[in-house]
C-alpha cells in the first residue's frame, strides 16, 4: 500500500506539461486523440507560451519511442496533436518548438514504411503553408530536400504505394520551395546543390507520367488515375518553382533541365523537351525569356559535335521557345542570336559533305547520316524565321543585313571562314543562307522601303539572280516578293493565267507614296535588267516564270506611278522581242514561256492601266493567240505536259502585241510616248559578268568575249588568235600577277599612311599640290587672254608681236565711251 501511495504522489508531482501530454493519448490507439484533453493542452500552451518548447521536446520523444516500439497508433496521435499546435501557436517561442516538430518529422521520413514518410510529409506540408512571425537564423532544410528529392524517385513494389510516395515527395518539395524562397535568412534554395536535387525529380515524374499515359487506360481508369498521379501535381509545383525565380536565379534553374535532357537523351525524341521548356516559357516572368533562350544557344554550342538528332532537337526547343517569347524578349543581344544559329547551319553542311565531325574519315570517328543533317538545316532555318517573326521592322533589317553580309557574293572574295568542303560546301551555305532570309522576310512590312531595303542589301541580293544556278535564282526571287509584297497580294498571283476581268483577284492597291516613288527611281532600273536577265536564263523553269510574273504584277500594285508603268509595258515589250529573237540560243520551251508571260502581265497592266483602247489591243492579240497560237498564251504552257512545236520560226502579225500601237493609245491617255516609243535595252555591267559563274567557289572565271557584230573595230582586227593550252596558262599567270602586283601596291600605300610620319605625308601631298597648281596656270595662260588694250601691242625681240596688258588708268578710251 506504502508503494502504491508513493507512486502516486510521484505522478502527482510531474510537470502539468506533462500530463497534460499524456492525458491526450487514449488507452487505445483506434480511439484517436482525446479531443477534449488537446483543447486543455492548447490553451496551456497559449497561456505558458514559455512551455512550449517543453511540451514540443515530450512530445518529441514519446514518439521516439513509440516509433522505436512499433506502436504507430500513437504516432499518429502525437503527429496530429503536433500539427494542431503548430497551427494554434504563433508566439516568440515558436522557434524551439519548431525545433522540435522538425525532427519528429525527420524521424519519420527516416523510417522504412511508406505510412510514416507520408506522415511526416503531410504534417511538414502543413507547417510550409504557416507564415511565421518571427525570422529563424539556424534552421537547415538540407535533409529534406534530399529525403524528398529520394521519395520521388521511389521505386516500391506496389505501384498505387509507390505514386503515393511520389506524390508526397513532390509535396514535400513544393513544401521546402515555399518555406525557404523567400526567406533571405535560410538557405538559397537556388543554389546548385539544391536544384540539381529538385529539378530532376519533377523532371522524373513528368517523365514517367508521359510513359503512364501512353498506356492508354479505359476512361473509368484513368479518371480513378487522373486523380492519384503525380503528373499534373508535378507540373504545378514545377510552375511554382519557375514562377518566383527572380533574374538571377534563371540560370540556376534552367541548367539541371539542360542536363536532365542530356544525360537520359531525351533530345532525340523531341517531344518530352519541348513540352518541359514550353512550361519554363510560360511559368517564368516574360521579360526573363531571353535568357532562356541564350542558355538553349550556349547548349547547342557546347553540342556542336553531337549527333544530328540532338542538335535537332534543341533547335526545335529553341523554336517553341522563340514562338512564346514576347516581341522583342530576344534580348539584347539579337545578332549573336543569328550568329549562333548560322553557326550551326554552316558546321551542318560541313558535317554533311565531310561524313564526321572533325573533317576527317579516321577510324572510331562518327559516320554523319546526311538525311538527319538535311533535317536539322531545314530546323535552324525554321528557328531563325520564327525568331525574326517576333523583332520590330528595324531590328529585322539589321539581322536581314547581317545574314546578307554572311553569304559569299559573286565577284567579291568569299567572307566564309574556309569549310574544307570545296566549292559544293560553299554554294550549299549560299542556298541554306538564302532560305535563310526567305523564311526572315516572310510577312516583312515596311512603310519606308528605301531605309527597310538599303543598297547594301539589294544589291548584294540581286547579283545572286544572275548566276546559273537556277535554285538560287529562285530563292532570290521569293525573297524580293515578300520584301516587296505589302498588302497580300502575292498568293493572286500565284500562277499565271489570262483573267478577263481582274476584279475577281479583289487585289489591294494604295496610291504610291512619295518613299515608294523615291525607291522606284533609284533601283527600279535596277529590277528591271534582274527581272530581263532572269527570262534569258536557259536553266529557267515553270517556277521561276511564275515568280518573275508575280513580281511584275506586284511591282505593278505595290510601287507603280505613271513613270513605272511606262517602264514595266516597255520591259514586256523587250521580253517579247527577247522570245522572237534567235540569237540567245533559248529553247522552244522557254521562248514560249517568255511569250506567255509577256502577254499575261500586258493582260494585267492594261487593266489596271483602265485605258479601253490599250485593253481592246491586248486582248485582240490574245484572241488570235487562243485560236492561232496557244502555245503563246499561259494555259498551253504552264501545265505539267505542255503542248510545244519543234520551232518557233513563224511567230509574226496578229499575234504579236505592236509597240507603235500601245505608245499611240496610251500616248492619247497622256503617257509619255517618247518613251514609250523607246524599245527597252538593259544595260549590261560587270556585275553581269562576275555573276556568271557557275559556282563561287571558283577561283578563276575565265572569259571569251565575243566582239560584237556592230563594232567599228571588227575589219582593223587581225584575224582571230588560235587559243591553246599555253595561251590559257599564260593568261591566267598574268592576271594573277597582276592582281598581286596591284594588292602590293595598295597594301603599300595603306601602310604609308599608317606609319610614315605626319611631316612625310603632309609633304607628299604639297608636293602634288604644287604640280597640280603649277599645271592649271599652264592651261590658264593658254586659255585665258588679256583684253585688247586701246594701246596696241609691243614687238618682241624676236620679230614676234607680244600683248601687255595696261593699266586701266592709262588706257585711252575713245570720247564716245566717256561721261
Amino acid at each position: 500500500m506504502f508503494i502504491f501511495g508513493v507512486c502516486g504522489c510521484c505522478g502527482a508531482l510531474r510537470p502539468r506539461y506533462k500530463r497534460l501530454v499524456d492525458n491526450i493519448f487514449p488507452e487505445d490507439p483506434e480511439d484517436g486523440l482525446v479531443k477534449a484533453n488537446m483543447e486543455k493542452l492548447t490553451f496551456y500552451a497559449l497561456s505558458a507560451p514559455e512551455k512550449l518548447d517543453r511540451i514540443g521536446a515530450y512530445l518529441s520523444e514519446r514518439l521516439s519511442r513509440d516509433v522505436a516500439r512499433h506502436r504507430y497508433g500513437y504516432v499518429c496521435i502525437a503527429m496530429e496533436a503536433l500539427d494542431q499546435l503548430l497551427m494554434a501557436c504563433h508566439c516568440q517561442s515558436i522557434n524551439l518548438f519548431v525545433e522540435s516538430f522538425l525532427k519528429m518529422v525527420r524521424k519519420l521520413l527516416e523510417s522504412d514504411k511508406p505510412s510514416l514518410q507520408i506522415l511526416g510529409t503531410n504534417s511538414f506540408v502543413k507547417f510550409a503553408n504557416i507564415e511565421e512571425d518571427t525570422p529563424s537564423y539556424h534552421r537547415s532544410y538540407d535533409f529534406f530536400v534530399s529525403r524528398f528529392s529520394e521519395m520521388c524517385h521511389s521505386s516500391y513494389e506496389d505501384p498505387d504505394i509507390r505514386t503515393k510516395i511520389r506524390m508526397a515527395g513532390i509535396k514535400g518539395l513544393q513544401g521546402v520551395v515555399r518555406k525557404t524562397v523567400n526567406d533571405e535568412l535560410q538557405a538559397n534554395i537556388w543554389d546548385p546543390q539544391h536544384m540539381d536535387k529538385i529539378v530532376p525529380s519533377l523532371l522524373f515524374n513528368l517523365q514517367s507520367g508521359e510513359r503512364t499515359e501512353s498506356r492508354s487506360p479505359s476512361p473509368l481508369q484513368a479518371s480513378e488515375k487522373e486523380k492519384e498521379s503525380p503528373v499534373e501535381l508535378t507540373e504545378r509545383c514545377f510552375r511554382e518553382l519557375l514562377g518566383r525565380a527572380a533574374y538571377g536565379n534563371i540560370k540556376n534553374a534552367v541548367t539541371p533541365v539542360l542536363m536532365h535532357l542530356d544525360n537520359h537523351s531525351l533530345w532525340e525524341g523531341k517531344t518530352f523537351a519541348v513540352r518541359c521548356f514550353k512550361i519554363i516559357m510560360y511559368s517564368i516572368q516574360s521579360q526573363h525569356s531571353h535568357l532562356v533562350i541564350q542558355q538553349l544557344l550556349g547548349h547547342l554550342d557546347a553540342n556542336s559535335k553531337n549527333s544530328a538528332t540532338v542538335r535537332a532537337g534543341i533547335v526545335e526547343v529553341l523554336l517553341e521557345a522563340a514562338a512564346i517569347a514576347a516581341s522583342g524578349s530576344v534580348g539584347p543581344t539579337v545578332l549573336e542570336v543569328f550568329n549562333t544559329l548560322l553557326r550551326q547551319l554552316r558546321l551542318s553542311v560541313d558535317y554533311e559533305l565531310t561524313g564526321s565531325y572533325d573533317g576527317s574519315t579516321n577510324i572510331g570517328t562518327k559516320i554523319i547520316k546526311a538525311h538527319e543533317e538535311r533535317q536539322l538545316q531545314e530546323a535552324v532555318i525554321r528557328t531563325i524565321g520564327s525568331f525574326a517573326n517576333t523583332l520590330p521592322t528595324y531590328q529585322r533589317s539589321e539581322v536581314m543585313l547581317f545574314i546578307m553580309g554572311k553569304i559569299p557574293v559573286p565577284g567579291v572574295h568569299l567572307a566564309l571562314p574556309s569549310t574544307g568542303s570545296g566549292p559544293e560546301g560553299t554554294r550549299m551555305i549560299q542556298i541554306m543562307l538564302l532560305k535563310s532570309l526567305v523564311q526572315v522576310t516572310a510577312g516583312f512590312q515596311t512603310t519606308n522601303m528605301l531605309t527597310a531595303l538599303p543598297s547594301s542589301f539589294l544589291e548584294p541580293l540581286l547579283s545572286f539572280s544572275l548566276t546559273e544556278d537556277p535554285e538560287v535564282r529562285l530563292l532570290v526571287l521569293q525573297i524580293l516578293l515578300s520584301l516587296i509584297d505589302r498588302h497580300d497580294n502575292r498568293p493572286k498571283f500565284s500562277n499565271i493565267s489570262i483573267i478577263s476581268d481582274i476584279s475577281v483577284l479583289k487585289l489591294k492597291v494604295d496610291k504610291c507614296s512619295r518613299q515608294d516613288n523615291l525607291f522606284m527611281k533609284k533601283h527600279g532600273q535596277q529590277l528591271y535588267r534582274h527581272i530581263y536577265l532572269g527570262c534569258k536564263e536557259q536553266s529557267s523553269g515553270r517556277q521561276h516564270y511564275e515568280t518573275l510574273f508575280a513580281l511584275l504584277g506586284l511591282l505593278s500594285v505595290e510601287l507603280a506611278n505613271e513613270e513605272v508603268v511606262v517602264d514595266l509595258i516597255r520591259l514586256a515589250l523587250a521580253l517579247q522581242d527577247l522570245a522572237l529573237s534567235t540569237d540567245e540560243g533559248l529553247p522552244v520551251f522557254n521562248r514560249c514561256a517568255v511569250h506567255a508571260l509577256a502577254a499575261a502581265y500586258l493582260n494585267l497592266i492594261c487593266q489596271l492601266t483602265t485605258v479601253p483602247a490599250f485593253c481592246q489591243h491586248i486582248h485582240e492579240v490574245i484572241e488570235v493567240r487562243q485560236k492561232e497560237s496557244p502555245y503563246l498564251l499561259p494555259e498551253d504552257v504552264f501545265i505539267e505536259n505542255p503542248k510545244l512545236p519543234s520551232s518557233l520560226e513563224k511567230v509574226e502579225g496578229d499575234v504579236l502585241f505592236l509597240q507603235s500601237k500601245i505608245t499611240e493609245v496610251l500616248g492619247g491617255s497622256g503617257y509619255n510616248t517618247d518613251r514609250l516609243a523607246t524599245p527597252y535595252v538593259p544595260q549590261y555591267t560587270d556585275e553581269d559578268r562576275l555573276s556568271k559563274r557557275k559556282s563561287i567557289g571558283e577561283t578563276i572565271s575565265l572569259q571569251v568575249e565575243v566582239e560584237s557584230r556592230n563594232s567599228p573595230e571588227k575589219e582593223e582586227r587581225t584575224p582571230a588568235e588560235e587559243i591553246t593550252f599555253e595561251t590559257l596558262k599564260n593568261a591566267i599567270v598574268d592576271s594573277v600577277g597582276m592582281e598581286e602586283q596591284e594588292r602590293e601596291r595598295r597594301r603599300q600605300v595603306v601602310e604609308k599612311f599608317q606609319k610614315a610620319p605626319f611631316e612625310e605625308i603632309a609633304a607628299h601631298c604639297g608636293a602634288r599640290a604644287t604640280l597640280l597648281q603649277s599645271k592649271l596656270n599652264q592651261i590658264f595662260e593658254i586659255t585665258i587672254r588679256p583684253p585688247p588694250s586701246p594701246s596696241g601691242t609691243i614687238s618682241s625681240g624676236y620679230g614676234q608681236n607680244q600683248s601687255r596688258s595696261v593699266p586701266i588708268y592709262e588706257m585711252k578710251f575713245p570720247d564716245l565711251c566717256v561721261y
